[in-house]
């Protein structure tokens, strides 16, 4: 593991230990080196949880994306040893040294922190970066003159690091340590007896360096002394401690600064040379020094995040073999060179339209590895969206809805979380979330209007569709999908049911009788959509069904009114002059609208030159003056017909009687009766003389019947005989009017009783027109009466035969 990462994760650590977590905290120590396997710690009851909850919440750990040195047994709710730990290589040279990590929890999502310390044991041995020393001391040394060696290297901490020196043999020199800022130790060797090149001019010495581990483990380093002639003066630097300062990600041969050193002898043994002589891992990998010129250049990277500070040793030597040693401090300056760090730690896919405010959705945790305002992030989301992100600790981030959610109004979001530091020029980072709106039926269905009219012809086809009526519902998928019910009521105490019915499914209104303007103009009914939520929502709509009019029905005629016994004629008196109103034929028309709009027509005539009907009135007038020539007898053929189409039309015949008196009209149209008679007692004896053959007994009786009938009409006819009266129909009665013809000459005589019963006739006249209506059976005769008073009290009122 890189340098980096570890104290990125020590990092995290001291953070998340000097806030308080969220939900819970944890905390273990086990020694570095555990087996594969080993129990940590037992998490469940450590924060007072059930086994079965972390399962229920799918527990998992969260790492952060470091290597995953531990798991979790669900089963058992215990932390295990996943890989093997090193604490040399997690944290290197840091006192303390800690995996931190969260356990997720979800449905409710939770998360607990946890902290495991890693201990140090003593498993590594100090070392020295060489194997052997070299040192050339002149013989003109004198008694404590120092000369520096290098430093040995222990991985450990603590105890289990670097304690102490020993060298082997005494008998010239002796070891002085000197205490260190940083707290380590510079070992520097003293001669303590004059040195004789000439008595021996190698010397031998093996340095040992112990930790104060247990047990206690060393490292050796063999020094080799070459005693050189006199040199009795060591190089001296200018100053004991230089320091520098470096900004991070410099490029390569930077100069960090140049030390200075003086020596007071002459010739070769006042040439003096630098070297690093630092013990330090890493030193010699990116820092060098001009031996000539005392530079101190950048050859490698420095990373702040890495590393803060580094302490360099540099050795200046002499050729007469003499060195002094000075000290660079070097501070790496922080720059903005890191995008903070989003991890989402737990995040929901989808959340329902009517989730309450305050519903988290994402929980997050963001650093970011610079220092100061460099290292300080902030987090933010878009505008205009219902969502907001809250800081639950430091570094740990909430996103939770902060207003009602419409599906209908929006059903997905792209949630895009902004992290800024404070650097200048600030660095930032995003992640984008997808959250979709899941559907609940909160949306009635809603119809396309507020009301509804549709139109059918009568005389429809029943089943045919009459019209479809729309409705929307904004919800989506079973909640939106629309059914269509017709609501319970009535049409004139008749259920609409039997009038129309609705497609469940399209909407299609279907009409299921055929319909009759004449009887149901319209009618109004509800209609309800409901959707197919749980529970179901609903709207009603109202449908007024307009039935249109077609020409089913010919026209009817009023007046003239003719009976199936009577003939009825109107009169015209010889001398009428031009435009002289015969009668009127009154017609009515059941239909609506045009299909009602009535038009008079003469179809046939007797004398066409006589008579003219009124095209819009019906009126019939004569067009000329009557005159003797004129047959008494005239026979009208009108046409009646309506402006639909096709059209319809109806015929009416009027009988016109052109002559001054009664007598001598009923001379005219009593054959037409008589001959109408005969043919009705034909058919009487025919149909009697059948049963008198098929049944004889029967025709006995029947005969004898029959005779007494005979005898019994015989006289009831001749005391009450029917005479011809002139009645005035308005124009609001309606029969068929007979036709016939007069071919004889009767006489009749008039008689008037206040009794109708007893009297033979009763007539009157009714303005200018005069009216007969005779009977087939009537005789005797009559003379007309020209009084201008009718017999009834109202001049109007219409003549009965008794």
């Amino acid at each position: 593991m890189s340098e980096r990462t570890m104290r990125r994760l020590v990092m995290l650590f001291l953070l998340v230990i000097s806030v308080s977590s969220v939900i819970g905290q944890v905390s273990y120590s086990i020694p570095e080196e555990m087996t594969k396997g080993s129990v940590v710690g037992k998490i469940a009851q450590d924060l007072g949880l059930d086994v079965k909850r972390l399962r229920s919440g799918k527990a998992r750990l969260h790492t952060g994306g470091n290597a995953e040195y531990i798991e979790l047994n669900k089963e058992r709710g215990v932390l295990l040893v996943k890989e093997r730990i090193d604490r040399e290589a997690l944290c290197g040279q840091a006192s303390s040294c800690a995996l931190q990590f969260q356990l997720i929890l979800e449905n409710p999502i939770e998360f607990y922190s946890v902290a495991i310390e890693i201990a140090d044991i003593n498993d590594h041995a100090p070392i020295f970066q060489k194997e052997t020393m070299t040192i050339d001391i002149s013989e003109s040394a004198i008694i404590g003159a120092k000369f520096a060696l290098e430093r040995a290297y222990d991985s450990d901490i603590g105890m289990n690091g670097l304690q102490s020196y020993s060298l082997d043999p005494t008998s010239n020199f002796i070891l002085k340590l000197h205490g260190q800022v940083d707290g380590s130790k510079m070992v520097e060797l003293v001669l303590q007896k004059p040195l004789d090149r000439e008595k021996q001019e190698h010397i031998s010495l093996l340095l040992t360096a112990f930790d104060g581990g247990e047990p206690r483990k060393s490292g050796t380093a063999q020094i080799q002394i070459t005693v050189v002639d006199v040199n009795d003066n060591a190089p001296v630097f200018s100053q004991p401690i230089y320091k520098a300062s470096l900004v991070e990600n410099s490029k390569k041969g930077t100069v960090l600064t140049a030390v200075r050193a003086s020596d007071k002898d002459q010739g070769s043994n006042s040439l003096i040379t630098f070297s690093i002589s630092s013990s330090t891992v890493g030193i010699t990998d990116r820092f060098e020094i001009d031996e000539n010129t005392g530079e101190v250049r950048l050859i490698g990277e420095v990373d702040y995040e890495k590393a803060k500070h580094y302490e360099i040793n540099i050795e200046a030597k002499d050729q007469g073999g003499l060195s002094g040693s000075s000290k660079l401090g070097v501070d790496i300056i922080d720059i903005n060179d890191n995008k903070p760090l989003i991890d989402l730690m737990s995040t929901s896919r989808s959340i329902p339209e009517d989730s309450p405010p305050q519903t988290v959705i994402a929980v997050m945790s963001v650093h970011d590895p610079d220092s100061e305002d460099n290292g300080a992030a902030s987090c933010v989301i878009g505008e205009n969206n219902p969502f907001a992100i809250k800081s639950t600790s430091n570094g740990f981030y909430s996103l939770v809805t902060e207003s009602d959610l419409n599906r209908e109004i929006a059903s997905d979001y792209n949630i895009t979380v902004t992290c800024s530091d404070q650097g200048v020029p600030s660095l930032s980072s995003n992640v984008t979330l997808n959250l979709q709106v899941s559907d609940v039926n909160d949306n009635a269905p809603v119809f396309e209007r507020n009301s509804y009219e549709a139109y059918i012809l009568e005389n429809n086809i029943p089943g045919v569709s009459v019209f479809t009526i729309k409705a929307t519902d904004a919800d989506w998928n079973q909640n939106a999908r629309v059914s269509y019910l017709l609501v319970d009521s009535s049409v004139n105490g008749v259920p609409v049911s039997s009038y129309v019915s609705v497609s469940a499914d399209s909407g299609v209104i279907h009409a299921v009788r055929s319909f009759d303007y004449e009887q149901i103009k319209d009618f109004q009914f509800l209609v309800k959509a409901q959707d197919g939520g749980s529970p179901p929502l609903s709207s009603n709509v109202t449908v007024k069904l307009m039935i249109q009019d077609q020409n089913d029905n010919p026209p009817q005629i009023l007046y003239p009114v003719q009976t199936g016994g009577s003939l009825v004629a109107e009169m015209v008196p010889r001398s009428a002059d031009v435009g002289y109103l015969v009668t009127k034929v009154v017609a009515v028309d059941v239909d609506s609208g045009q299909n009602a709009w009535l038009s008079y027509k003469l179809q046939k005539a007797t004398d066409r030159a006589l008579f003219e009907v009124g095209l819009q009135n019906g009126e019939i007038r004569t067009i000329r003056q009557v005159t003797d020539k004129d047959a008494m007898k005239q026979r009208l053929t009108v046409v009646v017909e309506d402006n639909g189409q096709p059209s319809r039309s109806a015929t009416v015949n009027v009988n016109v009687a052109v002559a001054d008196s009664f007598p001598e009209v009923l001379s005219e149209f009593t054959d037409f009766t008589h001959d109408k008679e005969y043919n009705d007692n034909l058919t009487f004896y025919l149909v009697l003389a059948l049963a008198v053959v098929s049944f004889l007994f029967i025709t006995c009786l029947v005969v004898i019947i029959s005779v007494k009938i005979y005898r019994w009409r015989q006289s009831r006819i001749l005391y009450h005989p029917s005479l011809p009266v002139i009645p005035y129909y308005p124009p609001r009665y309606s029969d068929t009017l007979g036709s016939g013809t007069l071919q004889h000459v009767y006489n009749y005589e008039v008689c008037r009783t206040t009794d109708s019963r007893k009297s033979d006739c009763k007539f009157g006249r009714a303005a200018s027109q005069n009216v007969m209506m005779m009977d087939p059976s009537s005789t005797g005769t009559m003379q007309r009466i020209q009084s201008e008073k009718n017999i009834l009290d109202e001049p109007d009122s219409p003549l009965e035969v008794s």
